[in-house]
């Protein structure tokens, strides 16, 4: 928990969510969601929004298959300050076929980055893997054996050379890849 802080007054809220879901057709979807408001009346795109009306009211759904392959993709934006804002719905097809993996938010810049896509929404695909990571399971293991978890070396926790890695995975122990 973080110390009390010095007197303030809150001006911002953004409220982002991630759940992962097991379908019955052995796909799996990720949907995140994303909200912002402010705590005082806000002026932008020529409307006025009130303390605590979202400006910003954004969902994503991705379904993918157990290789975290996009199957399929679906947008709704609720609540957008501008009336193009939606003009990004569709461009968000072409993640469909794509891998959520190594090189992923260069995926996401590479087919919705600057004007073809939307700052909120490629905030939410960037954050949606570690939620689909955490969903699937296995989705973070190599089908081969010789081979580490996806996630080992990838934080202080799993760190090669450290005592979680070990303890858990003593035959990835100071582990080096010959690739």
């Amino acid at each position: 928990m973080l110390s009390n802080p010095a007197p303030r007054s809150p001006l911002h809220n953004r409220e982002i969510t991630f759940q992962g879901f097991a379908r019955e057709d052995g796909l799996w979807d990720i949907e995140a969601h994303l909200r912002d408001f402010k705590f005082h009346p806000f002026t932008t795109g020529g409307k006025t929004w009130e303390p605590g009306q979202a400006f910003h009211d954004m969902w994503v759904r991705i379904t993918v298959n157990t290789e975290l392959v996009i199957q399929a993709i679906e947008v709704a934006m609720d609540s957008h300050p501008h009336p193009e804002c939606p003009q990004v719905i569709p461009p968000m097809d072409a993640l469909i076929g794509e891998r959520i993996g190594k090189g992923w938010r260069k995926t996401i810049n590479e087919h919705l980055g600057g004007i073809k896509g939307c700052t909120h929404l490629r905030e939410l695909l960037s954050n949606i893997a570690t939620a689909a990571f955490q969903s699937i399971p296995g989705a973070l293991f190599n089908a081969d054996d010789t081979k580490p978890p996806l996630y080992l070396g990838t934080c202080k926790s799993w760190d090669f050379n450290g005592p979680v890695v070990m303890r858990l995975y003593p035959r990835f122990y100071q582990w080096k890849s010959t690739v």
